[in-house]
């Protein structure tokens, strides 16, 4: 039975650690936290709980890929569905223009605020829809990629394709009013990521009842299941190689862990530090540490006093300029330019929501004079920089939803700072590693290494989000059980 070690224990960790065991690997997972999860954790202050990075999921009903995913994982979780009739909205202008769920839902609900773009919405959601189904990995319908679909859309932005398509200047704006879910940056991402996460959540979209960690808690449980282990409080500080491959990995502790396999969940970034070998060329080094990362964020989570806000079944994405394109290229005036904006679902049927977050962009450079010090003890500084930014966004929200400030008991907060630390994620991204197509190949990570017995998963490998994640699982996974057993695996059950 060969030895799998899997460092880092988020979505993409735990995945591979379950279908590697399904399938007779000896797994360990070496998670450096207190908690498992990466972007699944949440955490409570209070009695009101949080999520960090998982808010909300897709194509989860009955039959959908990420449903037969989760099924094949055995993650058995309770899911709340966001309103059909718009689980998004989207505020451009001062004026609201809901995303309903399928394709002619959200066609027909846009089509009544721009009676003529009917055809041209129609012929974008072919294309979306012709990208994801290109892919086999991310539409499980057939074995054979599509590489000519795959390709000219990796290769033309967002916007190039958007504006080609639809003819109004205001609807070419809401169509990408969600483009906060993956930090997209004009001219520069894929007009690709735009189709699968749009045709993600447009199939159905879900909160996760009691949170996203309740994912991660299955997982170790379908780990456990196949006599995987499961480690907290173990930092990986060497991945180990003699001349040829990697032999295992030691922790902080000084704990050694053998292994024929290494797996790394961790940001390639952070792999490469790990690794001293001659075998980790010089360039590739050099290369892993100059690609670009999306953009940080700066999270305000609200404690709501009892019973005072009706629970907001959607998310609510809101702008202070006339286009969701551009947030990033902020200034200390006008800082936030949007953000989104969406309430924990801590039961089916909720009526009034306990808790919610507020998410903005944030470069690490705002906080970069606190880096090195420890969490909770930055100093009186970092505190007043954070009450002054969780004012400032809150009471922009409060804009577009009055008297919210009054129904908030206590806030805490967050910041890129914070993300670097508990993800290890390079300049505190929210999303990792960013696509551009200005960089093409140079842009990307590929799962293998030069280590053959080394290779890489988690959201800098594929997309970032559990469908990203999980696929790039799956393409990782691949290497060891081959793609064509895996996706039969997945597909039959």
């Amino acid at each position: 039975m060969k030895k799998v070690v899997i460092i880092g224990s988020g979505l993409g960790g735990l995945s591979c650690g379950v279908i590697l065991a399904k399938n007779g690997y000896d797994v360990t997972v070496l998670e450096q936290g207190t908690q498992v999860g990466g972007c699944l954790q949440c955490f409570t202050r209070k009695g009101a709980k949080f999520e960090t990075g998982m808010h909300f999921i897709g194509s989860a009903s009955e039959g959908q890929t990420l449903h037969r995913l989760l099924h094949y994982l055995g993650v058995e979780v309770k899911l709340s569905q966001l309103d059909p009739a718009g689980y998004e909205v989207i505020s451009l202008n001062g004026k609201r223009y809901p995303f309903a769920s399928g394709r002619d839902g959200f066609i027909d609900s846009l089509v009544s605020q721009f009676p003529s773009q009917r055809g041209n919405l129609e012929r974008l959601w072919e294309i979306i829809e012709g990208v994801a189904s290109a892919s086999s990995l991310h539409s499980l319908k057939h074995t054979e990629t599509d590489a000519a679909v795959n390709t000219q859309y990796q290769l033309r932005s967002i916007n190039d394709v958007v504006e080609e398509v639809i003819t109004d200047s205001v609807l070419q704006k809401v169509v990408v009013g969600n483009l906060p879910l993956y930090a997209a940056e004009r001219d520069k991402t894929p007009f690709s990521t735009y189709a699968f996460v749009m045709d993600f959540y447009n199939q159905s979209a879900y909160r996760v009842v009691g949170g996203s960690d309740n994912i991660a808690k299955s997982l170790v449980k379908t780990l456990s299941k196949y006599g995987a282990r499961v480690f907290t409080h173990k930092k990986v500080v060497k991945i180990d190689c003699d001349a040829t491959h990697a032999t295992g990995v030691t922790c902080a502790d000084g704990s050694h862990y053998d292994a024929d396999i290494v797996i790394s969940d961790t940001h390639p970034a952070r792999t490469v530090e790990m690794i001293d070998s001659p075998l980790l060329r010089p360039v590739y080094r050099k290369r892993i540490g100059k690609i670009p990362n999306t953009i940080g964020g700066f999270s305000v989570y609200l404690r709501f006093k009892k019973d005072t806000v009706p629970y907001m079944n959607y998310n609510f994405y809101g702008y202070n300029q006339k286009t969701p394109w551009g947030c990033e290229n902020y200034t200390p005036q006008d800082w936030p330019k949007g953000y989104l904006y969406m309430h924990f679902c801590d039961e089916e049927n909720q009526r009034y929501a306990r808790s919610g977050v507020i998410l903005s962009y944030m470069r690490m450079a705002d906080v970069e004079r606190w880096k090195g010090t420890e969490v909770g003890k930055r100093g009186a500084d970092y505190e007043d920089f954070k009450r002054h930014h969780a004012l400032r966004l809150m009471q922009n929200v409060e804009k577009e939803f009055p008297d919210l400030m009054g129904s908030v008991d206590e806030y805490y907060t967050s910041t890129p700072l914070t993300y670097y630390n508990y993800t290890g994620t390079e300049g505190g991204s929210m999303y990792g590693i960013a696509k551009d197509i200005t960089l093409g190949p140079a842009a990307r990570v590929h799962h293998r290494t030069r280590i053959p017995n080394l290779l890489l998963t988690g959201q800098n490998i594929n997309s970032h989000g559990i469908l990203g994640v999980l696929v790039g699982t799956m393409v990782t996974c691949g290497e060891l059980l081959t793609s064509e057993e895996l996706f039969n695996q997945v597909v039959n059950g």
